[in-house]
């Protein structure tokens, strides 16, 4: 229990922070939109039940209704074809939702060029700096993407070519997927890959390369800004929906200061 208690106090004086790195879900919060040939998320929706009133005096309540991917969200193996045959979000071990996180920055790449794509060489140059990828563990992309979020229009950046957001390239989902021992990858944007991933070989590789290796995917986080590179835990915690390929997310990271 030492180790426990250690915690407790950490959070109790403050030397230990947790940082939420969750968007807010509400009915603006931004969607992926597919070509129209394609079946559709629903935006987030509350549909009130009783609010003190006659339908419930003493109560307030609501149901909702959205996609698994909504907001900041948990993506399972189950979700892409390549990871058919794996897990739901329900079956991820909850061991798994907990590891050590680590914080790729490229602010200042993406500002300048909304496509741009993680390579390889710039995970070895930051292994070079920082230390190996951690087992276990995360990877979290800031591309600085999480300032617009209140904006969906800015947030998919699309144009008559399609969205223009940062993401990584083939080669370098290939390398997280079959070369490392993450859980997986975190991102502000939308999904994982990129907003012109679609045009990628293969199309969207993020999750085609990961999700069909077992791991997993977390995005539109915010406030990975307040991370340091290495050191922090990321807690990610999806419902458990039976048969469901992902869920929206209440992702939290613990800090020492």
């Amino acid at each position: 229990m030492g180790t426990l208690q250690d915690l407790l106090e950490g959070l109790t004086s403050g030397s230990i922070e947790v940082i939420d790195l969750t968007a807010p879900l509400h009915r603006g919060t931004p969607i992926l939109a597919l070509p129209e040939a394609f079946g559709q998320t629903e935006p987030f929706q509350l549909h009130e039940i009783s609010r003190y009133d006659d339908r419930g005096p003493a109560w307030y309540w609501n149901n909702f209704t959205t996609g698994e991917h909504t907001g900041t969200h948990f993506d399972a193996p189950v979700h892409w074809v390549t990871g058919q045959d794996g897990d739901d979000v329900s079956q991820v071990a909850p061991r798994r939702l907990v590891g050590p996180a680590v914080v790729v920055d490229r602010v200042a790449q993406a500002t300048a060029d909304p496509d741009y794509l993680l390579e390889v060489a710039d995970l070895e140059a930051w292994q070079d700096e920082h230390g190996p990828l951690p087992a276990g563990g995360w990877l979290l992309y800031r591309t600085g993407w999480d300032a617009r979020s209140d904006d969906p229009e800015a947030f998919a950046n699309a144009d008559d070519t399609g969205p223009h957001t940062p993401g990584m390239s083939v080669e370098c989902a290939r390398y997280l997927a079959e070369e490392t021992d993450l859980l997986g990858i975190g991102v502000e944007t939308v999904g994982t890959d990129a907003g012109a991933g679609h045009a990628f070989d293969p199309p969207f590789p993020c999750h085609a390369f990961l999700l069909g290796a077992g791991k997993y995917g977390l995005t539109q986080l915010q406030n990975v800004g307040l991370l340091p590179p290495t050191g922090a835990v990321v807690l990610a915690a999806p419902l458990p929906i039976v048969g469901g390929s992902g869920s929206p997310s209440r992702v939290l990271a613990l800090v020492e200061r």
